[in-house]
């Protein structure tokens, strides 16, 4: 039988994914990457003065920080943050469906970034990628817009909206770049530096 590369690679490793998130989860099951969950207790605030992926890398590198005393030798911790950029403003997880419908407001009939950062930790090493896809949303309407987030609830996800649900199939015109990566995780960017990272 044919074994997984990576999976083989890594058969003296033992991946950390430090999320909560399914939709990452389910990246991981997809690569056939056996894991275990760790969830990193941070306060995730960064400098006024970051932009775009700067955010996301130092998030990724937070959460890192938070569970790296605990890390043994054979571990590889993987964490993530991911990030939407609009107009010089990045739109954060909403927290009301008020914040939810004016950040959809926002986007409509507009382009923005999905910024996903991963950030790869082992005992003695640490590397950061990020993965930039441009996203754009056909006008929609305050209907559209209020099924959306009463139906959906999406109030764990940046940019209060999951390109895997509902609003994605009817709204996004056009996609440049990982549509995975939109969904929470450059799997094949993931994949990639795993396979360099480990001998």
């Amino acid at each position: 039988m044919i074994e997984n590369p990576l999976a083989k690679k890594l058969e003296n490793h033992r991946i950390i994914l430090a999320s909560g998130s399914p939709r990452r989860k389910r990246f991981f099951e997809a690569m056939g990457i056996p894991f275990e969950v760790r969830i990193p207790d941070v306060n995730e605030v960064y400098p006024d003065h970051f932009q775009g992926a700067e955010i996301s890398d130092y998030l990724a590198e937070l959460k890192a920080t938070a569970l790296h005393s605990d890390l043994k030798a054979d571990e590889i911790l993987i964490t993530s943050d991911t990030v939407v950029w609009h107009e010089n403003t990045s739109l954060a997880k909403a927290s009301t469906v008020k914040e939810a419908e004016e950040m959809l407001q926002k986007l409509s009939g507009k382009w923005h970034q999905v910024i996903t950062s991963v950030c790869f930790t082992t005992v003695t090493d640490q590397k950061t990628v990020h993965c930039i896809t441009r996203v754009k949303f056909r006008n929609l309407t305050q209907e559209e817009i209020a099924y959306y987030v009463t139906n959906y609830q999406p109030f764990d996800k940046a940019g209060a909206y999951g390109i895997q649900e509902w609003l994605g199939a009817i709204a996004i015109e056009e996609i440049q770049g990982s549509y995975n990566n939109v969904v929470g995780l450059p799997s094949h960017l993931v994949y990639k530096t795993l396979m360099t990272m480990v001998a």
